[in-house]
């Protein structure tokens, strides 16, 4: 079936970007895996490529194009040649909404151009010890100074991505107390500069997937955060959050379907130049079903995926559609990848090879963004359940 989602433009950045990756991401993947990190340069590099800016209006240094059509492209490209771009995608995907949705004209003057330059990277810091996917139930406090000048941020994050490498990090933070009525009511959020004064960056955690991504621990005690870097209106952070979860789970699940695309591809390939008992593994009929069911299964999370992403270009991507995208691509990721590990045999457990390292990135899918058991829960109120 031919694809209609993407058009020359997009097809053109893709050449671009496997080019891209090629040269500077390929040659030096290995040192980044066992860093457990892309340095910090990088980034630059990547907004030197525009990809920081695609989004963003052109009086800010971006290219003003409201699509996340070439992220799209971005997700298939780096899957498709087994490596990521670090801690970014978080920059971008999740960042860069929460800043054109709440920030005042003066905050995108100060924060979109060093957005797009990669002077400043984002990250976002939700979840905390203990409380997981309960965000109602978060314990860090911002507390407005008598003179009414700055916030008193106390508190510790968790699982942050690209919270070592980050510049600034929107922070969700209690400012009122919640009420037995409302548990979600007295969040805000603030875009707080990670060089302020008692803001730390604790343990590099080491994860079992997605090396080449920082994720952090962050700790902060009685950190100023000016009044002006406040992120829309005081205790409304919770609906805020919510809102902008849709293109998150979109993003996981397009990621997720990139991955399985890309699993069919390694194990195809390596079937057929892998020979056992005289004979090419791709000749034999338990192959050639087991990688004939995978492609069915990526085929189909194909259609949801870009059906998600024409919905979210047109501002008409549900929660409980993304939510359902979500469900749906990384459980056949999570299928596809192990069949397709199978099928290298003894190789596929070693880090040297693609799919190994895609089994483990994979795995976070189902996790994060909102566990999956979270995704049957909105899906089920949808339906009226």
């Amino acid at each position: 079936m031919r694809r209609t989602v993407f058009n020359e433009d997009h097809e053109a950045f893709r050449e671009t970007l496997r080019a891209f990756i090629e040269a500077e991401v390929v040659p030096v993947y290995d040192e980044w895996f066992q860093a457990g990190q892309a340095p910090r340069d990088f980034y630059y590099k990547l907004a030197e490529l525009g990809i920081f800016g695609i989004r963003v209006d052109e009086e800010f240094g971006g290219a003003g194009i409201d699509s996340y059509k070439f992220e799209a492209v971005m997700y298939e490209e780096t899957s498709r040649a087994g490596v990521q771009f670090g801690g970014s995608g978080v920059h971008v995907l999740l960042g860069l909404p929460y800043i054109k949705m709440l920030a005042t004209d003066e905050q995108k003057k100060r924060f979109l151009p060093k957005f797009v330059s990669a002077e400043e990277m984002w990250a976002l810091a939700m979840t905390e010890p203990g409380t997981g996917s309960d965000l109602a139930g978060m314990k860090t406090t911002a507390k407005l100074s008598e003179d009414g000048t700055h916030y008193v941020l106390n508190g510790a994050k968790t699982f942050i991505t690209g919270g070592v490498h980050a510049d600034r990090v929107i922070v969700a933070a209690r400012t009122s107390p919640s009420s037995a009525e409302d548990r979600r009511f007295g969040i805000s959020l603030f875009a707080v500069d990670t060089k302020s004064e008692g803001y730390s960056v604790g343990r590099k955690l080491d994860k079992l997937g997605l090396k080449t991504s920082d994720t952090a621990e962050l700790a902060f005690v009685d950190v100023k955060v000016p009044v002006e870097d406040l992120l829309g209106e005081e205790n409304k952070g919770f609906y805020y959050l919510g809102h902008n979860l849709a293109s998150e789970r979109w993003g996981i699940a397009y990621g997720a379907y990139a991955q399985a695309k890309a699993a069919v591809r390694f194990a195809k390939q390596y079937v057929q130049e892998r020979t056992v008992f005289g004979k090419p593994v791709a000749s034999f009929q338990n192959t050639k079903f087991e990688l004939a069911a995978c492609q069915a299964e990526v085929d189909a999370a194909e259609a949801v995926v870009d059906r998600a992403l024409e919905a979210l270009d047109a501002g008409e991507l549900t929660p409980a559609e993304a939510a359902s995208a979500k469900l749906f691509a990384t459980e056949v990721a999570h299928r596809v990848i192990d069949r397709c590990l199978q099928l290298h045999g003894g190789y596929g457990f070693m880090n040297e090879y693609p799919i190994a390292r895609l089994y483990a990135d994979n795995r976070v899918n189902r996790i994060y963004g909102g566990t999956n058991e979270i995704m049957k829960s909105i899906i089920a109120k949808d339906m009226g359940l």
